[in-house]
């Protein structure tokens, strides 16, 4: 576990790898603002308001920004590449929207969800506009390729969430089956907003390959830290609430480690916590000792570190493959950003 620690102690160059990507390609993402800000306009209000609780609540912007950079590191010369980049934010946010309604969250970077706030049906709804919208922008960036390539992932985001959902509570399933899942449900995504920016550029074939490569491989690390964070102590200043995939009942990466890897009573107590938190009257002080409980067989089995351990696996497949492209500041911060996703966890 040393080798992985030393992501936290190399200092800042991987802590401010994210705000330096910001700085870097702070004049286009101004343009994905204003393209983001554009499309929101409806005479229905409810839209605007609600798309302005999520996307003006702030956010990494990491999917537009990977948009932009793979364009960048394709030496694309044109302006599409932003309205792709405000596309596929549009796309994330959409997902953001749905999945708070089916897993009934209540919080979302320290505040109040949409459909806490507005209720499910206007949650869908507004998420159904703005998918709209992003087709809408695919369409005026006109490559039929792009256009391709997103929907495709879509489709995958959706299937993803519903194979999420088939196996809710499904303490039994297989690493595998769970990968599968997070590569359709959150690394679909990553990988199409690189590949686009390759494919709007005109790239050859191996260099958007190594693109679509970057970005499925961080997607996957990206998600195995968060599924980490969920057990851990720095949620406030992450904006990720400690507790919420236990609390909602999801099965990630770690419980599933800590479940193989017990005994029979660890199992049991597995499979009875995670029911007993999907109950519409559990009791939360008892769902609160369930969680310490939790911490406990995590510690015991190691599944937080070789969950990390995992990520980080797959973050060095993702600056594997930018490799192919001739060395620059936009490539060294794509390296960067790696390091930044694995050294969430600590």
């Amino acid at each position: 576990m040393a080798e992985i620690l030393n992501f936290s102690e190399s200092g800042k160059a991987t802590s401010d790898a994210l705000s330096d990507l910001h700085e870097h390609f702070s004049g286009d993402l101004a343009r994905v603002e204003t393209e983001i800000s554009s499309h929101m306009a409806s005479a229905a209000e409810l839209i605007p308001e609600i798309g302005d609780h999520i996307i003006g609540a702030g956010g990494k912007r990491l999917r537009p920004l990977l948009t932009l950079s793979a364009a960048a590191l394709a030496n694309y010369q044109g302006q599409h590449h932003v309205t792709l980049a405000a596309a596929v934010e549009y796309m994330h946010t959409a997902t953001l929207l749905h999945d708070d309604v089916v897993d009934e969250s209540d919080l979302r970077r320290g505040k109040p969800t949409a459909r806490k706030v507005w209720g499910n049906q206007a949650s869908v709804l507004v998420g159904d506009f703005l998918l709209g919208q992003a087709f809408r922008m695919m369409v005026a960036a006109r490559s039929l390729e792009s256009l391709d390539i997103l929907s495709t992932a879509a489709a995958v985001i959706a299937e993803g969430e519903v194979m999420q959902l088939a196996a809710l509570q499904n303490t039994h399933m297989s690493e595998d089956t769970y990968l599968q899942i997070i590569d359709a449900k959150t690394a679909a995504l990553f990988s199409a907003a690189a590949e686009v920016g390759g494919v709007i550029a005109e790239a050859d074939k191996p260099e958007i390959d190594a693109l679509k490569s970057y970005g499925r491989n961080l997607g996957i690390a990206f998600q195995l830290v968060d599924d980490a964070l969920d057990y851990g102590s720095v949620g406030k200043v992450l904006g990720k609430n400690v507790g919420e995939d236990f609390f909602e009942g999801k099965i990630t990466l770690p419980v599933i480690l800590a479940f193989h890897r017990g005994d029979a009573e660890a199992r049991q107590f597995w499979e009875q916590a995670l029911q007993k938190v999907r109950m519409p009257d559990a009791n939360r002080d008892e769902t609160a000792k369930d969680f310490a409980i939790a911490l406990d067989y995590l510690k015991q089995t190691g599944s937080l570190e070789d969950t990390v351990q995992r990520a980080a696996h797959y973050g060095e497949k993702a600056k594997d493959a930018l490799g192919l492209f001739a060395p620059s500041k936009t490539r060294n911060l794509l390296t960067q950003l790696v390091d930044f996703c694995i050294a969430r966890a600590y």
